[in-house]
């Protein structure tokens, strides 16, 4: 609605990124727009050290135990957009 022309996903592990929870946050609590609050508190990464193929996989688990979409289906849909992400961009 309004001007979001665009889908706001998490930059770590594509949650869409709807309401105000959703939203990651900064060391001082503010919210941060980039991350949601699985991925991202007060500053940092709830998992450092996690590979791009672990939160591939987390992910596809998530998805498929919520009944989101099958598991070979969400295995193909997050091997295409976890890649693209500004976390796994920089790497």
């Amino acid at each position: 609605m309004g001007q979001q022309s665009k889908e706001t996903i998490c930059q770590s592990c594509g949650m869409p990124l709807e309401e105000a929870d959703d939203f990651g946050t900064a060391a001082n609590g503010s919210k941060i727009t980039d991350y949601c609050h699985f991925c991202f508190r007060n500053g940092a990464f709830t998992e450092p050290d996690i590979t791009m193929q672990g939160m591939i996989a987390k992910c596809v688990g998530i998805m498929t135990q919520q009944g989101i979409m099958p598991e070979p289906q969400a295995q193909a849909f997050m091997s295409e957009v976890i890649p693209k992400l500004k976390r796994w961009r920089m790497k």
